[in-house]
């Protein structure tokens, strides 16, 4: 009921995708020039950090906004938004702590930790958010549309083709991971308004953007596992680079790709749900 309310009191015009794509690329832009020209900037830390404080930011937020749209008692909306956010703030709280002691960086251990930073969230999270029902509930009732447009903060993400431009990135890695974060952050808005338009094409184009993310997650760990020295190393970069395994960069692939992956594949299991239960006969 509230996302067919939604589908048909917000159709938007074309001129309004336009304006969206305007300003998200222009903030996308601003961003980018400003990491650029302050070095002093990039060397604080401070777009990391910020991308990091502002993504957790909008996972809390949209959570509870779902479960406002839930049909849930408010003890009930209060115990599944700590049962979820308790977990994901330790989480966050131990790869922060983890990164500032350099628990991830190539030389600190033996074996290297950052790939189970980055494969044990989604092993323990995966299951435990698709098989439970409470969390089932939440996202039948939130419409498909937030958990797309949340990820509008993947335009962070052109912090590393500013990187690349000071020369701080080899371009092997920088372009398409730094490609794929802002087009996947560019068009979040796009597909989250095509998505609350209602229709079988508009929910399509939203797994589309979804596979897409994902894909950007794909190439960006395979690059960063055959860069790194700690792996058999296929690839050596001709530039040392910003200390990606370091903090504060560290958190990206540490906390940021695991859980943006998560959210994804919630998305994709909503749109999938949401897609049967229109084309179920009654």
């Amino acid at each position: 009921m509230i996302t067919e309310t939604v589908s048909v009191a917000v159709l938007p015009s074309r001129s309004v995708w336009w304006q969206v794509l305007f300003w998200t690329a222009l903030m996308t832009v601003s961003w980018g020039w400003l990491v650029y020209r302050m070095p002093e900037l990039v060397e604080s830390g401070f777009p990391t950090i910020a991308a990091r404080l502002m993504s957790f930011g909008l996972i809390a937020l949209g959570l509870w906004l779902g479960l406002e749209a839930a049909n849930l008692t408010p003890g009930q909306r209060r115990a599944t938004w700590l049962a979820v956010m308790v977990p994901v703030t330790l989480w966050a709280a131990v790869a922060w702590t983890a990164a500032i002691n350099g628990v991830f960086r190539t030389d600190f251990l033996p074996l290297p930790m950052l790939p189970a930073a980055i494969f044990l969230p989604l092993i323990v999270g995966l299951p435990l958010l698709l098989l439970s029902k409470r969390v089932g509930q939440v996202l039948d009732a939130m419409p498909e549309s937030w958990l797309v447009a949340l990820q509008v903060y993947r335009i962070l993400g052109v912090q590393w083709l500013a990187y690349w431009m000071r020369g701080l990135l080899p371009t092997i890695f920088a372009l398409p991971a730094g490609t794929g974060d802002v087009l996947t952050g560019l068009f979040a808005l796009q597909a989250a308004i095509a998505v609350a338009a209602g229709t079988a094409q508009g929910r399509r184009a939203a797994i589309y953007w979804n596979i897409f993310g994902l894909a950007d997650f794909a190439v960006a760990i395979t690059l960063g596992m055959i860069m790194s020295s700690s792996q058999p190393q296929l690839i050596v970069p001709y530039v040392p680079g910003v200390g990606v395994d370091a903090y504060p960069n560290v958190l990206t692939p540490a906390f940021v790709v695991p859980s943006s992956i998560l959210l994804h594949v919630l998305s994709i299991r909503q749109l999938l749900r949401r897609g049967r239960a229109e084309a179920a006969p009654w």
